[in-house]
């Protein structure tokens, strides 16, 4: 049978279980577009690429499955880039395919041309650019398997224009069902008796300590790794901390759960890493916004460190016992050998971390004096309440987050209890992340409401998308904290620079409620409407979107905060 590159790309899409794709057709990649037309899959029209990446990032964080984008070539694979960056850096899985001139104009600066592939090769895990329709039968598969094994990450496939018109002759269409490689790609699989020696080397360290701390990250964000981690404490109850990306590996109203470690996070939660004697370290990096100055972490501590990354292994802290394993294979057995062996975790070091907690949590943290505005700490943590005075569940909600001082307040104070409902950009820190993440869950969720945290900084960044937003009709309430400024560079700048607040503040405040009615969503002013949370989470409104404005005080500062070159442990409180 007779075939295209088009087709092959659509069909070996559809034989792996995608049912849409975000993008923005041009000139480049218009024969793919032309077959995806008549194909089953769902085509996301966004408004500008990046927006296309954070979709899809949306869709595979919400549900640890690979999502798909698409761009044409030159600025539509650029554009495209900032969201593949920061898919890398989070360890995500979707797969970004590019248009690309035709072959024979490649190196001639061609109207729209760029080199996608070089650009693209420092932030993907795995980047191609296809030569020959034949080809596409082993790069496209080959793209879903690198992405999702492993340490996840995004994978690049740039796909010349001639290339998708090129027929090429197959036998059937099981040569576009998932093929054995000649050259497999790599599944980890720890050596059984490798496991049991690790096992025991662990079990041993945790057997002498007195003062041992699970220290959670993004790989502990799936509900296999949860439940071995809950496993994990109901038989060694210590205090937990989490990474930004490992909050709701266990629920927050849990008691060992102590907060977020790091620049922003809860100094009880900090407390307990400096003073402990091990720390169990659980698909997590030691990466800069959480250690802080990395000879002062957890000084005193032995460190046993669980990742599927060899890479990340004694990178930056020295492990006593490390393994090259994810914490879903790890946890269990864990757990396992704990309860064999009997040990029991020292139920005053606990006492004593929690005890710390409640008398420091707070959500006068940061709070200016006599200040009558809305206080964002309160307003983020009874989400649930006023979605559940509506008839939402607390368990149908999914928040994603911008980035800035609201991002940093939702770690802190927003009641997450399950894996996968928080979604925020961790290492990167993308501004105008949470507007079309937000919509990739809604998307990849029906049955969920989804909440979308922002600042009047980062809503503008990716603000177009209200219309794609608004055409697919998604039960979103977008939740802008506004306070005429980057609040998180005013921030710094009042704490670190004598108060020179150089280019932090808005000269001209748009008025973001016209934006949105613009846009054709429904909008609500919180500062006049009391009550705005019966509207925003009405579920018999036929307009499901809904926009809301919340001024705060621009003195509102992220408290706790540890600045650079200090140890966790010295913030200002």
């Amino acid at each position: 049978m007779k075939i295209t590159g088009a087709q092959i790309i659509v069909k070996i899409l559809e034989n792996n279980g995608i049912k849409m794709v975000s993008g923005i057709p041009g000139g480049s990649i218009l024969p793919l577009y032309d077959e995806l037309n008549r194909s089953s899959i769902q085509h996301i029209l966004v408004r500008q690429e990046q927006a296309a990446g954070f979709i899809a990032q949306g869709i595979a964080r919400s549900t640890g499955s690979v999502a798909v984008c698409m761009a044409t070539s030159g600025p539509g694979a650029m554009n495209l880039l900032t969201a593949i960056a920061d898919a890398r850096c989070d360890s995500i899985p979707i797969i970004a395919i590019t248009g690309q001139v035709n072959t024979n104009l490649i190196g001639t600066d061609a109207f729209q041309e760029a080199d996608t592939f070089g650009l693209s090769f420092p932030i993907t895990k795995h980047s191609v650019m296809v030569k020959s329709a034949r080809e596409l039968l082993e790069a496209v598969p080959l793209a879903f398997e690198i992405a999702k094994n492993g340490r996840p990450g995004p994978v690049l496939i740039d796909v010349p224009r001639n290339v998708q018109l090129e027929t090429i002759e197959i036998e059937s269409e099981d040569e576009l069902k998932n093929p054995v490689f000649e050259h497999p790609v790599l599944k980890f699989h720890v050596n059984p008796d490798e496991m049991i020696r690790k096992l025991k080397e662990m079990t041993d360290l945790i057997a002498k300590s007195k003062r041992a701390v699970l220290y959670c990250g993004g790989g502990c964000n799936s509900r296999q790794a949860s439940e071995g981690i809950l496993s994990f404490l109901n038989n060694y109850p210590i205090p937990v901390v989490s990474s930004l990306m490992g909050l709701g590996c266990i629920p927050r109203d849990r008691s060992e759960f102590i907060g977020m470690v790091g620049m922003h996070g809860s100094y009880a939660a900090n407390a307990a890493m400096h003073d402990a004697d091990l720390v169990i370290a659980a698909g997590v990096r030691f990466d800069d916004r959480a250690t802080g100055l990395v000879k002062q972490f957890c000084p005193d501590a032995k460190i046993i460190h669980i990742d599927i990354d060899a890479a990340e292994i004694d990178k930056i802290i020295e492990t006593d016992v490390s393994i090259v394993a994810d914490v879903e294979s790890v946890m269990p057995g864990l757990s396992q050998v704990i309860s064999e062996k009997k040990i029991k975790a020292d139920s005053e070091w606990l006492k004593k971390i929690i005890a710390l907690k409640e008398k420091n949590d707070s959500f006068e943290l940061g709070r200016p004096a006599k200040e009558t505005l809305a206080n964002p700490r309160e307003v983020i943590s009874k989400i649930p309440e006023y979605a559940k005075q509506c008839g939402i569940n607390e368990d149908n909600l999914i928040v994603t987050t911008d980035v800035g001082q609201h991002q940093m307040w939702a770690a802190q104070y927003y009641p997450v209890k399950k894996t996968r409902t928080f979604l925020t950009s961790g290492s990167l820190g993308t501004m105008g992340f949470g507007l079309p993440a937000a919509i990739g869950a809604g998307l990849a969720n029906p049955d969920k409401r989804i909440v979308c945290f922002s600042g009047d900084g980062s809503i503008m960044m990716n603000i177009q998308e209200l219309a794609t937003l608004c055409e697919l009709n998604l039960p979103v309430t977008v939740i802008v904290f506004q306070n005429g400024t980057l609040g998180m560079v005013y921030q710094q700048q009042k704490y670190l620079f004598e108060k020179n607040y150089s280019a932090s503040v808005f000269e001209k405040q748009p008025d973001l409620l016209a934006i949105a009615k613009g846009f054709g969503i429904e909008a609500i002013d919180a500062d006049s409407d009391s009550l705005w949370y019966n509207k925003a989470f009405d579920l018999n409104r036929k307009n499901k979107p809904c926009f809301v404005r919340i001024s705060v005080d621009p003195e509102e500062s992220v408290l706790p905060f540890v600045p650079g070159g200090k140890a966790n442990i010295d913030s200002i409180r």
